[in-house]
């Protein structure tokens, strides 16, 4: 029997809370997987460049965040139980990078977005109206926005400092993983979407990285 058929709505409301609670209060994450950032050295920056680099990780965060209501708010409206039991799989892998991004933004001596609570309700509420769309929407959203996320994460590569491992190494694995979870939706049946639809997404995710890069 899937992990979701042995929840009734009031264990999966609160499960809810609980992922809501761990994603929003700093700290609270906890990894599942070592932080690869472990196995780089530190090294030093300037204050500028140590500003630079918590303004990118604090934007990863939040994305991080968002992916979190994303999955949570698909998995509660999915139809099938074997994406709905994937989508939080995944949403479980993100939480390593939410957790991950908060260390290093504590390593800079730096704190998660002040909008976090914000993008949360709102992406929670897109989530929920994909799953409610069919699933081969709702996975089409996870590849398109996944797609997304690789592509600010391939940016921040090159804008890094570049003395700055112990970032690149966490955006590294997060790349991967993110790239794993798009090629998962699409081969579960998600639909690939038009240009038009990934351009609005676009212009959505550069309003949140320019409002989050200082808040």
């Amino acid at each position: 029997m899937s992990r979701s058929r042995q929840l009734n709505r009031a264990d999966q409301v609160i499960e809810q809370v609980d992922v809501l609670l761990r994603t929003l209060i700093p700290r609270a994450a906890q990894p599942y997987r070592p932080n690869p950032a472990l196995q780089q050295e530190h090294t030093e920056m300037s204050v500028e460049e140590k500003r630079h680099a918590a303004g990118l990780m604090r934007i990863n965060h939040t994305g991080e965040v968002c992916a979190q209501a994303l999955y949570q708010g698909q998995a509660l409206t999915a139809k099938l139980d074997e994406v709905r039991d994937q989508m939080t799989q995944a949403a479980q892998e993100e939480i390593d990078h939410l957790a991950w991004c908060d260390q290093r933004l504590q390593e800079l001596d730096s704190r998660t977005s002040l909008l976090n609570p914000l993008f949360y309700g709102l992406s929670f509420g897109i989530g929920a109206v994909a799953g409610l769309a069919g699933d081969r929407y709702s996975l089409g959203f996870v590849a398109a926005t996944e797609d997304q996320v690789c592509h600010h994460l391939e940016e921040h590569f090159e804008s890094l400092p570049a003395q700055d491992q112990r970032s690149r190494a966490i955006l590294q694995q997060m790349h991967e993983d993110e790239a794993h979870h798009a090629d998962w939706a699409l081969a579960a049946g998600g639909v690939r979407f038009p240009a038009p639809v990934k351009k609005v997404m676009t212009l959505m995710s550069k309003v949140m990285t320019k409002s989050v890069y200082r808040l």
